[in-house]
This record gives C-alpha cells, sequence and structure tokens, in this order.
C-alpha cells in the first residue's frame, strides 16, 4: 500500500490538480501532474464506475496503486492523479505496469 504521506484524499486536492496540471495520455489511463511545494510527490486514483463492479475497480486501484509504490522515487516531484478508462478493466499488471512507466516518463521535471 502507498504511505500515507503519499496519497491524495481530500476532494480540494483533486480539483487543483484537474484545474491546474498537465495531462499525458496513454491507452489506457491519463495522468494529472502539477507542481508541488511538498518534499516529496502525492499520488491519486480515479476509477470510474464504467470501469467495472466495485471488486473490479478497488482491484485496479490496488494495482495502480503497488505499481507506483515501487516506483515514486524516480519520479518527479510533483502531485498526480492517475485516471483510469474502461478499457484498463481487461489489461494484466504487467500492460499497467508498462503504461504506468511511460506515462511518468512523459512527465516534464
Amino acid at each position: 500500500m502507498l504511505a500515507r504521506k503519499n496519497r491524495l484524499k481530500k476532494k480540494k486536492e483533486f480539483s487543483y490538480i484537474y484545474r491546474k496540471g498537465e495531462s499525458y495520455y496513454s491507452a489506457d489511463m491519463i495522468l494529472f501532474a502539477c507542481k508541488t511545494k511538498l518534499a516529496s510527490s502525492k499520488v491519486g486514483f480515479s476509477v470510474s464506475n464504467k470501469v467495472g463492479n466495485s471488486v473490479v475497480r478497488h482491484k485496479i486501484k490496488r494495482q495502480l496503486s503497488e505499481i507506483v509504490r515501487l516506483r515514486i522515487n524516480n519520479f518527479p516531484i510533483k502531485n498526480y492523479i492517475l485516471v483510469a478508462k474502461p478499457t484498463v478493466a481487461d489489461k494484466s499488471f504487467h500492460d499497467l505496469e508498462k503504461q504506468v512507466e511511460i506515462l511518468f516518463e512523459k512527465v516534464k521535471p
């Protein structure tokens, strides 16, 4: 599980990043990134009802959280939101890893 200091939880934080952040796209995900004054990055996850039932949505959130947890120190220090598109439900963990890495490589430091 992602450390508490690295999680975005509040609606105000999500809204700010959606408004002010830059967006990066892949086939199954969108990454929003926004500068932060904090010493560490924070990440939030958004998985729509269109993806599937609650079991599927939570599984995807857990998988994305684990992928990010293992790599968060390699990313530029910013606040991020990973948004899963409905097609993500059919992807394997390995495919998700590749897409997350590609998205975070696009982020400008």
